[in-house]
């Protein structure tokens, strides 16, 4: 009797199980669910349309630590199954990846559509069968599975395999609780800090080095800082967003944050004390300032950019400092990072046994990708998890 396959979620591990599953069973029948009528929504969007496609980190346990939740958990998986097999999968394929100057890994074409193509195709050379506009309502199992649509028509499967996503409007983590599974709460793990009505909106377009730290807590980044018109983004905002997604949820996102904007600020003090003395403040900066940007921090500082170095009182001079050193900011809620949604929370990973990404509790029912507790930092990391996952899914079913 031929095999049946079911595969809830038309998005990238949905995806990469199903063609995996079919390239190594080809006598199988596999047949991927998506509630909406849309497929691959969030490869699409990725990396500004071009889809970071993983990270060029190649040592599994220094790829793990990119993963707030799931960082011992996706050990073992990675060492079987990791960024340079990612890029061979695609290789095979016809699709060359390109590493940019931060490690990220991008399709040479810089259009996301080269993934989905290449996705499509594979799903029709192999006959896996799509059917959009398809919502799940019910997962029974007995002997076998028995999927059951909002339609009330039924589907029948040996091995259902979950790939829903992460986002916590959808329905699916109750069909999940009904199966004895534990969710920890989805909640916001990738985004950006809302700023409202400061200044510092004003330079919008900014982005500059810097060490960043959340007051209160242990997490601090280092890297850099965009100005946004509603607040603060880039690579150092959003790392600190997957890092301490738990506890700024458990804030309400009010919480405080401190800048050091530059890492030399008592040598750039000093010798422009001893050997600048007769320049003005707007004159000398820091070599790595724009222009505006001092501006703004003097302003900060309510010092007069007009006065000249040596004319500074020692109150002066250590408000400088301690808007170069420690740039106190209280951030009033967040914002989404681009359009990319991402979420700590999902599947209890003790439920999973994490070499098959099988469930400990329903025999033949698998999970990949974000439905599980398993987030990262921006930068490919979350697709590599979706990646990995999905493949251990393809080898187990």
């Amino acid at each position: 009797m031929r095999k049946e396959i079911l595969i809830i979620g038309g998005g990238a591990s949905g995806f990469f199980a199903a063609i995996n599953i079919a390239e190594s069973h080809p006598d199988y029948q596999v047949i991927i669910l998506e509630k909406s009528n849309q497929l691959l929504a969030k490869v699409r969007i990725s990396g500004g349309g071009r889809c970071n496609v993983t990270h060029a980190c190649f040592e599994p346990k220094d790829l793990s630590k990119f993963y707030p939740r799931g960082e011992k958990e996706m050990l073992g998986a990675f060492h079987r199954f990791s960024t340079g097999d990612v890029i061979e999968w695609f290789a095979k394929r016809n699709v060359e990846l390109k590493i940019e100057e931060d490690g990220r890994m991008f399709p040479v074409s810089d259009r996301s559509e080269t993934i989905i193509d290449c996705f499509m195709q594979a799903v029709k050379d192999l006959g896996i069968e799509v059917r959009l506009k398809s919502n799940v309502k019910e997962i029974q199992k007995e002997t076998r599975f028995t999927v059951i649509l909002d339609d009330d028509s039924k589907l029948n499967a040996d091995h259902v395999v979950v790939a829903v996503g992460g986002n916590p409007k959808l329905s699916h983590y109750s069909l999940i609780s009904q199966l004895g599974h534990q969710i920890e709460k989805p909640i916001p793990s990738l985004f950006t800090f809302n700023l409202p009505q400061s200044k510092s909106n004003e330079l919008m377009g900014l982005a500059l080095d810097a060490e960043v730290q959340i007051l209160g807590t242990k997490y601090s980044e280092y890297g850099p800082v965009l100005f946004t018109h509603w607040g603060m983004s880039g690579p150092a905002i959003l790392k600190l967003s997957a890092r301490a997604a738990i506890e700024l949820y458990q804030k309400s996102y009010q919480f405080k944050f401190q800048i050091s904007w530059l890492e030399n600020t008592e040598d750039f003090l000093a010798d422009v004390r001893k050997n600048q003395a007769a320049k003005k403040l707007i004159n000398t900066k820091p070599a790595e300032f724009p222009n505006r940007f001092w501006q703004y921090l003097l302003d900060r500082a309510e010092v007069y950019s007009g006065k000249n170095w040596g004319d500074l009182s020692k109150n002066e001079l250590d408000r400088i400092e301690s808007c170069l050193t420690k740039d106190i900011y209280e951030a009033n809620g967040k914002t989404t990072f681009k359009e990319e949604f991402v979420t700590a929370g999902g599947i209890d990973l003790k439920e999973i046994n994490m070499k098959t990404m099988e469930s400990k509790l329903v025999d033949g029912l698998f999970f990949c990708g974000e439905v599980m507790n398993v987030d990262a930092l921006t930068g490919g990391f979350n697709f590599q998890a979706a990646w990995t996952s999905a493949w251990h899914v393809a080898q187990n079913v």
